[in-house]
């Protein structure tokens, strides 16, 4: 089985952004320990994890949308085209052996709150969630407080404030799924 981790965040972050480097670190390191990237395929977090995989010698599917006038990104080896946006979120989900967001918008939540429902209704198998960087933390904690969730909806999520932290917790728990 292939092992793809997929990225989430924002498209809107430039070269100097944290987001960009902490993607770009992520698609490095993944694809060193031989994972493939899988991002939306488009600018900001999506560019610079599959820079970084890019550069490191991986591969880095985009799961695209028709409908997008955009370009999608110049450092993708393979490229997934969708007609609908719930098609794009299951392509990015279930070919995923692991995920990790960094801050983003609208898309970025519906993502982060799709994988985190099918975990929590078991609809997909356990996975690794990593949220990356503190404004998850306040994220959460406001749903919590807003909204009905549960610790044991919280303990889905793993939490981490770097690049490298959340490489190590994807890395540490798809080997132990013997994957």
């Amino acid at each position: 089985m292939e092992k793809i981790v997929t990225i989430f965040g924002g498209s809107k972050c430039d070269e100097f952004s944290e987001e960009y480097k902490q993607a770009y670190r992520i698609g490095g390191i993944l694809a060193e320990a031989g994972f493939t990237i899988c991002t939306g395929g488009y600018l900001g977090v999506m560019e610079a994890a599959s820079r970084g995989a890019r550069e490191k010698g991986g591969r880095v599917l985009g799961i695209v949308m028709n409908q997008f006038k955009t370009e999608p990104n110049r450092y993708l080896t393979d490229k997934v085209a969708t007609n609908h946006f719930y098609e794009r979120l299951q392509n990015l989900i279930t070919r995923s052996v692991g995920f990790i967001a960094l801050r983003g918008g609208m898309g970025t939540i519906s993502e982060v709150a799709l994988v985190w429902n099918k975990l929590q209704t078991q609809v997909i198998e356990p996975r690794p969630l990593v949220l990356l960087g503190d404004c998850w933390r306040k994220v959460i904690r406001c749903w919590q407080e807003h909204l009905v969730i549960s610790e044991e909806d919280i303990a889905l999520l793993d939490f981490a404030d770097s690049a490298e932290e959340a490489c190590r917790i994807v890395l540490s728990k798809v080997s132990v799924q013997n994957l």
